[in-house]
């Protein structure tokens, strides 16, 4: 018989984690499972500054420190892109690319994903010009031209970020004026090797060799290293369009103890819609949602 989990966590950013803690320390059998590394949207964080207990962390390192405390408990973890979620009596099958896992209880903390330009080429150029994170692919663009799209605090952060490593850095705002908090457009505007392009945006990617070149805007062309695409989040969802679970505008919808509208299905942290998207709720998020777990067990044992 195939080994029955008491709860299959999808996503191991900081909700996910969290979680997995408090179920393990309630001594039930959890695995986690996660396409990508762990932490989620904080790994490509320059600079955490609002979570208690640290002044300044390298949202790499918090998230780290968060997986290392999850690993000591021996919380099971696997890699796998999540493809659908079954429904077979009291038992959910989760199926992954790479293998199944039945369990009595689901939680979905697959947070947001950064949304695409959904241009032609634009897959296939990801890690070949095109990235979603500064932090983690900044150091290959050194000393060279890249373009950051978009004009709220994360792109004016990746682009303060970029300014000490890149040559030139051009910001590409596709209206006129920035949507980022003052202090970051001050700093921004203060840099001398940042250009900002207003009322612009990319039309086209044009490629050599399988790597980007260089980009179309309305109005002109540039010759770039590489694009930087920062221009907002959407929840991660689409896994679930099997499955008869309430959405609103693709995000999760879940009561007070996280609970969805299917039976031993639970959601949190950013792939919930709620008011607030930081850290600290994410992971208390994941803490109610390992206590209502832990009582729908008890409940069905």
């Amino acid at each position: 018989m195939n080994k029955i989990y008491d709860c299959v966590i999808i996503g191991a950013g900081i909700s996910g984690m969290t979680a997995s803690i408090y179920l393990k320390r309630y001594n039930l059998n959890v695995l986690v499972l996660e396409n990508n590394v762990p932490g989620g949207q904080i790994v490509s964080a320059p600079l955490v500054e609002n979570y208690p207990g640290y002044k300044q962390i390298e949202g790499y390192n918090l998230a780290n420190n968060i997986y290392e405390q999850m690993k000591s408990l021996n919380v099971e973890y696997k890699y796998g892109t999540v493809t659908n979620i079954k429904l077979e009596d009291n038992i959910k099958i989760v199926q992954t690319d790479k293998e199944e896992y039945s369990t009595k209880t689901v939680l979905i903390a697959t947070g947001r994903v950064y949304r695409k330009l959904n241009l032609p080429d634009e897959q296939a150029l990801i890690g070949k010009g095109i990235s979603y994170c500064a932090t983690c692919d900044g150091m290959f663009f050194k000393d060279k031209v890249v373009a950051v799209v978009g004009g709220g605090n994360s792109a004016l952060e990746e682009g303060l970020y970029l300014a000490e490593l890149a040559k030139k850095i051009y910001i590409i705002n596709r209206s006129n004026e920035l949507k980022g908090d003052n202090y970051l457009q001050t700093q921004v505007k203060e840099k001398d090797n940042i250009e900002i392009l207003y009322n612009e945006e990319i039309t086209k990617l044009n490629k050599k060799d399988n790597f980007l070149e260089s980009i179309d805007l309305k109005n002109k062309n540039i010759i770039v290293d590489g694009i930087f695409i920062y221009i907002g989040l959407e929840p991660n969802t689409k896994f679930l369009n099997e499955l008869p679970i309430e959405l609103e505008n693709n995000f999760i919808i879940v009561d007070k103890d996280m609970k969805t509208s299917i039976n031993g299905i639970y959601a949190s942290g950013d792939v919930i819609k709620k008011e607030l998207y930081q850290l600290i709720t994410s992971a208390s998020e994941g803490a109610i949602a390992a206590s209502s777990i832990k009582k729908f067990i008890e409940k069905s044992n």
